[in-house]
């Protein structure tokens, strides 16, 4: 009886450029991430449980930051590279590394704290619902994340992450259109502050 050899997996993966300059989006034919989650790698130093994002740090030394979330990886770059030599590099290495059908993480889920404190509140709530339902997925889109941190005295503290992160314009988008955005919708929330990870 012949054994069956384990075919490669077919990975294509396109690019999409965002807000940031020095970062880019490469999305994928399938899911890496399931259930919603994010997974921002600022150095390689947290990047001991995320092989992929361990061997970009390591092959490309431009490279200055690694986001994953549901079919997309978004990656941050110095200015010593510019796109144009550097996309179909990272866009390739990524893509090999995704046919050998290794794991992007091998973290335990249940594990990984969410930034979320234990008592919600009812403005609590409604920061998380007015985030989740109508800023996220504007954040996506652009390859990034925004994740609740902590909400006090009418402050709320949000991580900015993937693409978002170091991006020239995400003061104005925090400022002009977060804050604006929880305002409206949330009369006692004052402003809106980035956490620095």
């Amino acid at each position: 009886m012949a054994v069956k050899e384990k075919q490669a997996r077919v990975v294509t993966i396109y690019t999409e450029s965002n807000p940031n300059p020095n970062s880019m989006k490469f999305v994928a034919n399938f899911m890496l991430v399931d259930n919603g989650q994010s997974y921002d790698f600022p150095n390689p130093k947290s990047t001991a449980k995320a092989p992929l994002a361990a061997k970009l740090f390591e092959r490309f030394s431009f490279v200055t930051r690694v986001f994953y979330m549901s079919n997309f990886i978004t990656v941050t770059k110095d200015d010593s590279v510019d796109w144009i030599e550097g996309q179909s590099l990272i866009s390739n290495f990524i893509k090999q590394f995704l046919e050998q059908d290794e794991p992007i993480l091998e973290i335990d889920e249940e594990v990984i704290e969410d930034h979320v404190p234990t008592e919600d509140s009812v403005i609590i709530s409604q920061i998380k619902d007015v985030l989740d339902e109508y800023i996220k997925p504007a954040v996506e889109m652009d390859g990034g994340a925004i994740v609740f941190d902590s909400y006090k005295d009418g402050v709320v503290k949000v991580l900015l992450q993937g693409s978002c992160s170091g991006c020239p314009s995400s003061t104005i988008t925090l400022k002009a259109g977060i804050e604006n955005m929880l305002q409206r919708a949330i009369p006692e929330i004052k402003s809106v502050e980035a956490t620095e990870v």
